[in-house]
């Protein structure tokens, strides 16, 4: 059996990034479903859960909201989750009983320390902003919300969920870091790994990796072709078939590709 040396990012922490893409408001509930799916999810492995940041949508879901998730080999297991998760089922508003198909992005990002990114002062331009959305129990009315923009390469990251500007503004400095962390991983990968072009653990934004179809109470993982009908245990947390099936399946292409190197 040949040894495969381990990513080093495997053991990091995670911020998991969850952004409303196609089908308006129904797109930013089924993000408060995924958020609240990997909120049990980290639960249930015993890791922790904290808000850095979130634009919340006037139907009571998510535009977007950025989690940081801390623990043992936190990556290894929420890396999969990156890609396109397509949602089909009948609105609450829908009256004619139609079907309508949604989508949400999730970004997975290993954490990066200070030794990993240097940020710059010169390079950042950081700006106090009034906090936005409906309103919740941690978003108040001062201009608490920070908003840094990483000027070489035109990256913006807002926080607005601490109940400080300080704290804000240490939650944005840390999205950012594990922005420029994973986009500098991703070049240096995509460099000399064949494996990165693969969909398992590739972190391709883009590419549709899931479906959860509610009227057939079905859950399909479309890279490894492996489907559900657990849908109720899968949204509340239980996705630990999809991680097995993705690890087993990911070795088994290491394997193959030993085999032809």
């Amino acid at each position: 059996m040949p040894f495969f040396p381990s990513d080093p990012t495997e053991d990091r922490d995670a911020l998991l990034e969850i952004r409303a893409g196609a089908g308006g408001d129904e797109a930013s509930l089924f993000a408060g479903e995924l958020m609240k799916l990997y909120q049990r999810y980290t639960e249930g492995r015993g890791w922790k859960c904290e808000h850095l940041g979130s634009s919340p949508s006037d139907v009571g879901g998510y535009k977007e909201v950025i989690l940081k998730v801390t623990g043992e080999e936190v990556f290894r297991f929420l890396k999969y989750e990156s890609g396109v998760h397509r949602v089909q089922r009948v609105p609450a508003t829908e009256t004619q009983g139609r079907i309508h198909t949604s989508t949400v992005t999730i970004a997975v990002l290993p954490e990066a320390e200070e030794v990993d990114v240097q940020l710059k002062p010169d390079e950042l331009h950081i700006q106090a902003t009034r906090s936005g959305g409906p309103g919740g129990q941690h978003v108040n009315t001062t201009d608490s919300a920070v908003q840094v923009t990483h000027l070489p390469t035109g990256i913006q990251v807002k926080s607005q969920d601490g109940r400080s500007q300080t704290q804000n503004k240490e939650k944005a400095l840390q999205i950012l870091r594990a922005k420029l962390f994973e986009a500098a991983q991703r070049e240096a990968q995509e460099s000399y790994s064949a494996q990165r072009k693969s969909l398992i653990g590739s972190g391709d934004r883009s590419e549709k990796i899931r479906t959860y179809n509610f009227p057939q109470s079905r859950v399909t993982d479309h890279r490894i072709n492996h489907t559900s009908h657990n849908m109720e245990g899968i949204m509340t947390g239980d996705i630990n078939e999809f991680t097995d099936h993705l690890q087993k399946a990911e070795m088994e292409q290491r394997l193959a590709e030993e085999e032809l190197g």
